[in-house]
């Protein structure tokens, strides 16, 4: 028989830096065999689980049914500090866990559950810590984890950055920056400007004069998208280097790229360049004043106005030139129209061979030239059926119809032999057919 969970606690969080700084999770696991081992888990790892976990039973989980569901809830992680306040605080993994474990037994023993809590190479053997900074460890007491769990914070995900140049604040809002400098990245703002935290000061630093211990920032960065997303320009920018773009305030744009150093390329026309996101808003959205906005009235400085940056990466990703831009996006919106007109072509021809499609021509009379005004006018012009014949209206009339049409012809032969002379030898067989024998084998 399957050895199962039969508890989880928590214990507490541990602050690592190796690789890079991160927290993992402290849990003792109680198996149906009365073994206990510890794992380390992060929360973004335990966040993953919960999403499988709610696509395995979509029924208790409340995607069919709100009131069916049964699998306890979990914030997602966010870029926030290691502690909430009151406010904000919400539920515990020690009070997700306690919940997990006590769901029917066709969740909680699930091989999806057993294979995320057994224990791995790494949690025997953790990975080498980094010599300059030792690992942190905040183990609560089971008593304090089951009376006040709260009081244990989410770990969140800090990634480490570093310093390429000096930075100089240009405002209180900022801090100052030194070649060689680690920052804990608290949040990463769109418009370029990211805030951080060092080990006694925390504000807002260009992403430009920052990148990451483990690889080029330009990896971060997302694909093109030419096709194009329309914004707006709140601000006016006059171009100052010879890959940006001048826009004047209410222009409508389209992004195709955008960057984390907050300059992104725009597309005007054929036109493309760099733009300050922070000038720019999405189109149909009224103007709002975000904090971030009225504190940083400035985009950050450009990679290349930096004077000698000092990168520890040997090798940097190369960023695409204007010129590759312009090329791309002409090409996408060339092939871009002709599907478009490709489209447009089976719709007409869809329309022409539908048999839905009222016929034209039905005696297959041959048209006589003329010219294509003549031609176009006759295509304008509804269409008249042709007439049915007697026969065919006699054919799909009712009993009744018929019978009114025969008495109204035979009226209609009565008045018209009434004309002749009622003396004539002609008119006397004529009007005795019904005394002849022919007429009484008929």
């Amino acid at each position: 028989m399957e050895t199962y969970v039969k508890l989880v606690e928590l214990l507490g969080f541990e602050k690592r830096s190796f690789p890079s700084q991160h927290y993992v999770y402290l849990l003792m696991v109680k198996w149906s065999d009365q073994s206990e081992k510890i794992i380390y888990r992060t929360y973004p790892e335990i966040y993953t689980f919960h999403k499988s976990l709610k696509e395995m039973f979509p029924i208790e989980s409340g995607q069919i049914e709100k009131k069916d569901r049964i699998i306890p809830h979990l914030p997602a992680p966010r870029w926030l500090y290691s502690e909430k306040s009151p406010e904000t605080r919400q539920s515990t993994l020690t009070e997700y866990c306690h919940l997990l474990i006590n769901l029917p037994p066709h969740i909680s023993r699930c091989k999806l559950l057993t294979h995320f809590l057994k224990v791995r190479a790494e949690d025997e053997n953790p990975p080498a810590p980094n010599t300059l900074k030792r690992n942190e460890t905040f183990v609560e007491s089971r008593e304090l984890a089951r009376g006040n769990a709260s009081e244990i914070s989410g770990p969140i995900i800090l990634d480490t950055y570093r310093a390429i140049a000096d930075f100089t604040k240009t405002s209180k809002h900022e801090i100052d920056l030194h070649t060689g400098d680690l920052v804990e990245i608290v949040e990463k703002n769109q418009n370029g400007w990211w805030f951080c935290q060092g080990e006694s000061k925390r504000g807002w630093v260009p992403a430009t004069y920052l990148e990451p211990l483990d690889g080029p920032d330009e990896a971060e960065d997302a694909e093109p998208n030419y096709e194009g997303e329309l914004h707006v320009t709140i601000r006016a920018y006059k171009a100052e280097q010879d890959d940006e773009i001048s826009l004047d305030i209410g222009e409508t744009i389209e992004v195709i790229h955008k960057l984390l150093d907050g300059w992104w390329v725009v597309r005007k026309g054929e036109e493309t360049g760099h733009f300050p996101s922070m000038f720019l808003q999405p189109a149909g959205k009224r103007q709002k004043q975000d904090a971030e906005r009225m504190t940083l009235q400035k985009p950050p400085p450009r990679r290349s106005t930096i004077r000698n940056p000092k990168s520890i990466h040997n090798k940097t990703s190369r960023r695409l030139s204007q010129d590759s831009y312009r090329r791309a996006s002409r090409r996408y919106l060339q092939q871009k129209g002709g599907r478009m007109a490709e489209h447009g072509r089976n719709a007409k021809n869809a329309a022409a061979n539908s048999p839905l499609r009222e016929r034209k021509n039905h005696d297959n009379v041959p048209e006589q030239s003329g010219s294509s005004s003549e031609s176009e006018a006759r295509k304008e012009v509804p269409v008249i059926p042709p007439r049915p014949s007697a026969e065919l209206i006699l054919q799909r009339c009712s009993d009744n119809t018929c019978q009114r049409v025969s008495i109204h012809r035979a009226h209609s032969g009565s008045d018209s032999g009434s004309g002749t002379p009622a003396s004539t030898p002609a008119s006397t067989p004529a009007s005795t057919p019904a005394s002849t024998p022919a007429s009484t084998a008929s």
